[in-house]
């Protein structure tokens, strides 16, 4: 590829794209002022969280069209981050009933 060569990605894409985030911040927002509590609130708002910075990483920082030895270094250790977090959750839900039971409340 010559030095002037560069590619070029449609501007259809990136205002989908943005489109879909306006629309995942709205929903995110719906959740935050709605009557929902607890667990169900906190997921959905987390998996909004989680879709907007999905397209921010596979289309605004190009992942989507790297080859797998640039993109695995990157999305490998985020994907053992939230791995981790999930057991880390696991583990106070145990403690804090572990600690109800016992100790009443």
């Amino acid at each position: 590829m010559s030095e002037g060569d560069s590619q070029q990605h449609p501007l259809k894409t990136y205002f989908w794209v943005w489109g879909a985030l306006f629309v995942f911040s709205v929903f995110s927002y719906l959740v935050d002022i709605s009557p929902l509590e607890g667990f169900a609130k906190w997921s959905l708002i987390t998996l909004f969280m989680l879709l907007k910075a999905g397209l921010i990483v596979t289309i605004f920082m190009h992942m989507i069209w790297e080859r797998s030895s640039m993109a695995i270094p990157v999305l490998l250790p985020a994907g053992v981050l939230l791995f981790l977090m999930l057991l880390m959750i696991l583990e106070g839900d145990y403690i804090h009933s572990s600690r109800q039971m016992f100790f009443g409340g």
